[in-house]
């Protein structure tokens, strides 16, 4: 009796791990440019594993993280083509692509990171996830991107004087190049896999991000200054292409989208501690760390970058209503 049951359990177990292996009806393909273990990596990780369990295991989500599926600029149009399903860009490569996007983009537009999520979390974040679907895109969710500030492998920038002359990578975006040219820089716009190198040889002084991806990237070890000004606080976005949106049913697509908003509290704690992490790490290495420098007359040059971006009046009521977002 007690053989048998254990042969019972046994191939019980062994139909499970068969099931498990096979039970994968659809397996969703996600993009990030990111190394493994970055928050925004570890948040759609954690949506799939929320999608398989709620799925019954129906629905998978397969992570390519490290810019394996390429580079954020060539992995939009691949989403919007249906090649890749899932795809966690910054909001600044679709600043040309979604003119509702630029808001987000615009340099001091959030006054913290709190107001921030307080804007993307009500009524505002929504209709802008809701444009994306003109552009053959579902907007799904927003995760954190920290606070973007300047460094650079030439000199200390304590003021807007200090950045004259200095080239600094930006993403592809008009608004980020405005915003360099109104501080008096060059803006060049290049992906982000090439910064190292181009710091490294000199083809460019510096770039501007946050403490993550400064540290993740390796980018502090050939820029050693950097300047807490803050400049962008810019949302990333998760976004699924809506070619294969349409392939899941109604019950499926609900799924997806409520894993996706479920991995958002899950992203804000892991993005907190890597912060702390990173800062810590970059401090340590010798950085030389620039704070508490004057804001304002960062924030006055960006007045033709507003003038010039900010022409609809649907975009003017976008700013203000986000200005008045407490």
């Amino acid at each position: 009796m007690t053989k048998h049951l254990t042969a019972l359990a046994a191939f019980a177990a062994t139909t499970a791990l068969a099931s498990g292996a096979f039970a994968c009806e659809v397996t969703l393909r996600s993009s990030d440019t990111h190394p493994d273990g970055y928050p925004t990596v570890s948040a759609v990780q954690y949506m799939g594993e929320l999608l398989e369990e709620r799925s019954g295991g129906r629905l998978c989500v397969e992570v390519f993280h490290s810019a394996q599926l390429g580079e954020e600029a060539d992995t939009i149009e691949q989403t919007q083509l249906g090649v890749i399903d899932l795809n966690r860009v910054s909001l600044g490569p679709f600043n040309n692509i979604i003119e509702e996007t630029k808001v987000f983009s615009l340099p001091y537009i959030f006054r913290s990171v709190e107001h921030m999520h307080n804007v993307v979390d009500g009524e505002i974040g929504q209709e802008i996830l809701d444009a994306f679907a003109d552009h053959d895109l579902i907007g799904l969710a927003y995760y954190d991107g920290g606070a973007r500030s300047f460094y650079n492998s030439q000199r200390p920038i304590t003021s807007i004087a200090d950045i004259e002359g200095m080239s600094f990578r930006v993403m592809q975006s008009d608004v980020f190049v405005d915003m360099v040219d109104a501080l008096g820089g060059n803006a060049t716009p290049m992906p982000y896999g090439e910064v190292y190198t181009s710091i490294q040889t000199g083809a460019i002084d510096g770039a501007e991000n946050n403490w993550p991806s400064f540290e993740s990237s390796g980018h502090y070890e050939v820029a050693g200054y950097y300047t807490l000004d803050e400049h962008l606080i810019v949302p990333e976005v998760l976004v699924m292409s809506e070619i294969s949106w349409n392939r899941l049913s109604a019950e499926d697509q609900e799924l997806v989208r409520q894993a996706a908003r479920d991995s958002v509290p899950f992203m804000r704690e892991q993005w907190q501690a890597r912060e702390e992490a990173s800062e810590e790490l970059v401090r340590a290495a010798g950085v030389e760390i620039i704070e508490d420098i004057d804001k304002t007359p960062f924030i006055e040059a960006m007045v033709p970058v507003y003038e010039r971006h900010v022409t609809s009046d649907a975009l003017r009521a976008l700013v203000t209503r986000i200005q008045e977002t407490e």
